[in-house]
């Protein structure tokens, strides 16, 4: 008999959450004003907001802590991480930052000019908001295969090298890079093949324009690599990263997802004249240039934490618990974006809640369903997010409608994702009493979704 899957660590410690109930539960969210965002920590029981700096850092993460080299100019924290993230990227240049978003503000600060036109694969928000906010244009090319849902095809991710083609010759000379994001997690998750990614450069060499990876999660994509696409499963997962960066200029990176940090980023790359051209916007938005906004035992636990996430067992355990929930829902008839992604179950709110109009925001109402329902948090990744045009200031409907629930590295057990999915059958089950949303009261211009102020229809 073979046995069954375990996961490759042992825990050592515990944190307590509290059970509340539900009218606990609903006088909370009425005072967040129907902003999830918005809710105290111990107000939720099972928080799938974000995967961004909520694991848990293993024991040689901790230990490297411990060492961190605390010096302002020189620390050698810095090169024990710059030393990593080249062995792990080949990229020599390194920028640390705060967080992801930092580093796409640095970078952004010095290649995009208002009028730009930034093609990629579905610009998650902060990427987004940074390319808007410079009056630029973020330009999605993603598969169209990517907005059905119930589809399962193993690329989901991908870059249209038909869209990105026609792109760049509609816009030639006024494009500065080519942003691709691995996995793609406005599509839910979804890994880019290599081919792809030989595909874009391809292309791209063909236009003479640059080639960005958002990389959040780049090991996880590099996973799906070695496990669904022909000639790399006997790969390392480090070999195969090293190939994926192979085929950019340059990276931005939110260490909080695959290094397995509670803070921290970088942008890194082989092109001089941009390093050199984002050197004083790191200096003057984040730090000096080997600290960056992060503690010496930041960089040491990033280092570390680099290091174990591009390991198989490490990845095959994160994984698998995503899978695993997904199988779950599969056992009620939940619908969600097939296959699971790397690090969340996207679940489809247009197929549950097809009373609800879509201006009343469907997901963020299964979103709310879903915490007065068991106390659990997701965040929305629909029209909240999608925010207003630029121009017309209309709401933008996008085709993906999902409540994300992105599961935190090594903190939760599979009777966790029990809970969930027996919460959300709960919700399908009365699907059909549900006709009404929620309206905007309040709104920032831009990644109003953060901290949106809403009231219900």
């Amino acid at each position: 008999m073979e046995l069954p899957f375990a996961e490759s660590y042992r825990i050592k410690m515990v944190e307590h959450i509290h059970r509340s109930t539900r009218e606990e539960r609903e006088q909370w969210i009425k005072e967040a004003k129907y902003n999830l965002f918005k809710l105290a920590s111990n107000q939720v029981y099972i928080d799938l907001l974000t995967d961004s700096g909520t694991g848990a850092m293993s024991d040689k993460q901790w230990a490297a802590m411990m060492l961190g080299d605390e010096s302002y100019a020189g620390a050698s924290s810095f090169f024990n991480m710059k030393n990593m993230i080249e062995k792990i990227t080949g990229f020599q240049y390194v920028l640390p930052t705060h967080q992801g978003r930092a580093a796409e503000n640095v970078f952004f600060s010095a290649t995009v000019k208002e009028g730009n036109v930034i093609p990629g694969n579905s610009h998650f928000d902060t990427t987004k908001g940074h390319i808007e906010y410079r009056r630029a244009i973020a330009l999605d090319c993603t598969i169209d295969e990517a907005s059905n849902t119930q589809l399962e095809i193993p690329f989901k991710g991908n870059v249209d090298p038909a869209k990105l083609d026609k792109a760049l010759a509609e816009h030639k000379g006024n494009v500065p890079f080519v942003i691709v994001t691995v996995t793609n997690n406005t599509a839910g998750g979804q890994p880019v093949s290599m081919q792809n990614l030989k595909e874009v450069r391809e292309i791209c060499n063909k236009y003479g324009v640059p080639v960005i990876l958002d990389s959040a999660r780049f090991a996880e994509n590099a996973y799906f690599i070695k496990t669904r696409e022909k000639g790399y499963e006997n790969k390392t997962i480090k070999e195969i990263a090293r190939e994926m960066f192979s085929y950019a200029d340059g990276m931005t990176m939110s260490s909080k997802k695959d290094a397995i940090v509670n803070m921290g980023g970088f942008f890194a790359t082989n092109k001089k004249e941009w390093y050199d051209s984002a050197i004083m916007f790191g200096v003057m938005y984040e730090g000096y240039l080997t600290y960056g906004g992060m503690a010496g035992r930041d960089m040491n636990a990033l280092a570390q934490g680099l290091d174990e996430g591009t390991e198989f067992p490490v990845l095959e355990s994160r994984i698998k618990q995503v899978q695993y929930l997904g199988q779950r829902l599969d056992e009620f008839g939940i619908p969600y974006q097939r296959p699971a992604g790397g690090h969340a179950i996207f679940v489809d709110a247009k197929k549950i809640l097809p009373n609800v109009p879509k201006e009343e925001f469907k997901a963020q109402t299964l979103g709310i369903e879903l915490y007065l329902e068991a106390g659990i948090r997701g965040v929305e990744i629909g029209a909240l997010l999608a925010d207003r045009d630029p121009v017309t200031r209309e709401n933008r409907y996008p085709e993906l409608e999902l409540l994300r629930l992105a599961i935190p590295r090594r903190t939760y057990t599979n009777n966790h994702m029990d809970v969930i999915a027996v919460a959300l059958k709960n919700i399908y089950d009365r699907r059909e009493s549900i006709t009404s949303g929620y309206r905007i009261v309040k709104e920032l211009p831009i990644m109003r979704h953060f901290t949106i102020e809403l009231e219900k229809c």
